[in-house]
């Protein structure tokens, strides 16, 4: 039997890369613009909306992993056996989940990537060079999705904790108190804005899917995406402590957040090394369920050449993004103001649904 964003055994992961991934490559988009979007709302409350929604991806996880616990098989292979050739209706439907995942971090990143790779104005295609590495990605299957967060181990740890000391001289962690100063409408609607920034079941979907469950693979993930979650509020505590009530004017956060520490005043812009390292995890991140979409297209649609379908998908991508990039701001408002629901049910409500798949002793192989 086929696998639903693989192909078989010398493709599927390990549960080591399944928790780097989540502790090392999901954070690094929610430094980006998430503290921004929180700060407008919910102000020195941010901590509360954002542990809200680790919390709610936090239980899904948890029924995915006991989901994928239950069996010999794989997530994907009792999916397929037991949907039949309606399993195509999956595909399609997260074929299309994935490429609405991508549409915000695509944007972000080209803003993001104009603003701090381009010391003057920027030609028409100059982000055209991500799609290059995108259209590469996208061709490989999943255990490239896996080795990702191998990769990003030192990537990702060793910039993150070098920016959050050169902060901490700055920060006034004072700045957060007193809680609960915002009304709980506040939070809640942070919450649903930024349902978009909170994906993680649905990014990790494609990786636990495929891991042949084995003991000791759930906690090694759940640490993982605590570890994670840790991450992302030590920054937005630390964030809010440097800028208070300015933060909501404060984009690209981790491209920001040491730019006061007194010894760069003295030997330049160091920080920066270590902004260009996590961009280099910010790269994958983005390409992720572009190449997850691009799985799924397949799948859907009996093609066989991944290449093709990287490159159409790609092709869309890089479309989209230069024409509708001067719409930013109403596609932020429409994705923040209408579609949560959407990110909701995909990223919490479909992984429950899987707890109905047939458990070890119901006709495995």
């Amino acid at each position: 039997m086929t696998n639903l964003l693989s192909t078989p055994s010398n493709e599927r992961v390990c549960s080591r890369q399944i928790a780097f991934f989540a502790a090392f490559v999901l954070p690094v988009y929610k430094l980006l613009e998430l503290p921004s979007l929180l700060a407008r709302f919910a102000e020195g409350d941010l901590l509360l909306p954002a542990l809200f929604q680790f919390l709610l991806q936090a239980g899904a996880l948890l029924a995915l992993l006991y989901v994928a616990s239950r069996s010999n098989q794989t997530i994907i292979e009792r999916l397929e056996k037991r949907l039949g050739k309606w399993v195509k209706l999956v595909y399609s439907a997260y074929a299309a989940m994935f490429l609405l995942a991508a549409v915000l971090p695509l944007l972000d990143l080209e803003k993001f990537v104009y603003a701090a790779f381009y010391d003057t104005s920027p030609t028409l295609f100059s982000f055209a060079a991500f799609f290059l590495f995108s259209a590469f990605f996208c061709c490989k299957g999943v255990k490239a999705l896996g080795r990702v967060g191998d990769v990003s181990l030192f990537l990702f740890l060793i910039p993150f904790f070098a920016l959050i000391v050169m902060s901490l001289v700055e920060a006034d962690i004072s700045n957060l108190l007193p809680f609960f100063e915002k009304p709980l409408y506040a939070s809640f609607k942070s919450a649903t804005y930024t349902a978009p920034q909170f994906i993680d079941v649905l990014l990790l979907l494609p990786l636990i899917a495929n891991l042949r469950f084995r003991k000791g693979d759930g906690v090694k993930i759940a640490t993982g995406y605590t570890a994670g979650a840790l991450f992302t509020l030590l920054f937005l505590a630390v964030f809010y402590g440097i800028y208070s009530t300015i933060a909501l004017r404060k984009h690209y956060a981790f491209a920001k957040i040491a730019q006061y520490f007194p010894v760069l005043s003295v030997v330049g812009r160091i920080d920066l090394l270590f902004v260009y390292m996590l961009c280099i995890v910010l790269f994958f991140f983005v390409a992720s369920p572009l190449r997850n979409a691009v799985a799924c297209v397949g799948k859907a649609s009996g093609l066989r050449s991944k290449t093709l379908l990287s490159f159409l998908v790609n092709l869309a991508a890089f479309l989209f993004v230069l024409f509708c990039n001067k719409y930013y701001d109403r596609i932020y408002r429409f994705f923040g103001n209408y579609l949560f629901p959407v990110f909701w049910a995909f990223s919490l409500l479909l992984p429950l649904a899987l707890l109905f798949l047939k458990n070890k002793g119901e006709n495995d192989a």
